[in-house]
């Protein structure tokens, strides 16, 4: 085989069990584990990479739908277009209370906000129980795009209530929100609860991701507080799992102490 790509030859096994779209996106997995194929790379067009691997473009196709399912590849459309290796998913570590944005820059990344909304508002009745308002009681709704390097990451709503942050909105809104409850309120959450379900995106939160209506989102769904125990944040956040990969944290339970019989 004579490619540009800087891969190890493939070699495919017709009599195998193992369908042949599957050993090529085995091959191309593995060359991208090696860091053969690196971030951004553009693979050859279908034809001429169907052509090297001695199979139909719709086995090419196949392997290549893989890919992309996994996160592990991005098709775009276009003259310009194509497959390329996709950046590796941004981990997003639920143990901590750090905030997107110094995650993404932890995992190396430009980390972005667009905001979409930024009003004052009486929110619905569930947003206003999970934060303990009042009846007519006001809250600052807050609507962003997040994203690495550009990529969208998430679509976040954000509620925040009006008594514990006046003037909410005159801030900066494109970088930290819990930098901005910290620096210019004193109130960071240092607590939270957060519920996790799978979803699918609508029309509003597929353009807002760049999607398509109906991709499998992530859902996650949190209720913080500050030091005093006081509800500062409710949020529905969702994530591209594309895009994204989950990790918690578990220890064991403290060890039963048992007494020797003697």
């Amino acid at each position: 085989m004579t490619t540009d790509l800087p891969l190890a030859p493939l070699v495919i096994d017709r009599g195998s069990s193992e369908p042949m779209h599957v050993q090529i996106a085995a091959w191309l997995r593995a060359a991208i584990s090696r860091g053969d194929l690196l971030p951004g790379r553009r693979l050859p067009g279908e034809r001429d990479l169907a052509g090297i691997l001695g199979v139909s473009r719709m086995t090419l196709r196949q392997a290549l739908a893989e890919l992309e399912t996994s996160g592990e590849l991005v098709r775009v459309a276009g003259r310009a277009g194509g497959a390329f290796i996709a950046e590796p998913r941004v981990e997003v570590d639920l143990t901590r209370l750090s905030g997107l944005t110094d995650q993404v820059r932890r995992a190396g990344r430009r980390a972005g906000a667009r905001v979409l909304t930024a009003r004052r508002l009486v929110p619905a009745a569930g947003v206003a129980a999970s934060l303990g308002l009042a009846a007519r009681a006001q809250a600052y709704e807050v609507v962003r795009v997040r994203s690495a390097n550009g990529v969208p990451l998430a679509l976040e709503c954000s509620w925040f209530p009006a008594r514990l942050f006046p003037g909410l909105t005159d801030h900066s809104l494109s970088g930290s929100m819990y930098g901005v409850l910290r620096s210019r309120y004193g109130r960071p959450p240092v607590s939270a609860d957060e519920h996790l379900s799978p979803t699918l995106a609508d029309l509003d939160s597929a353009a807002a991701l760049g999607v398509e209506v109906g991709t499998p989102l992530m859902l996650v769904e949190r209720t913080a507080r500050d030091a005093d125990g006081v509800a500062v944040e409710h949020a529905r956040d969702l994530f591209r799992p594309d895009r994204v990969s989950f990790l918690v944290r578990r220890t064991p339970d403290a060890p039963t102490t048992l007494r020797a019989l003697t």
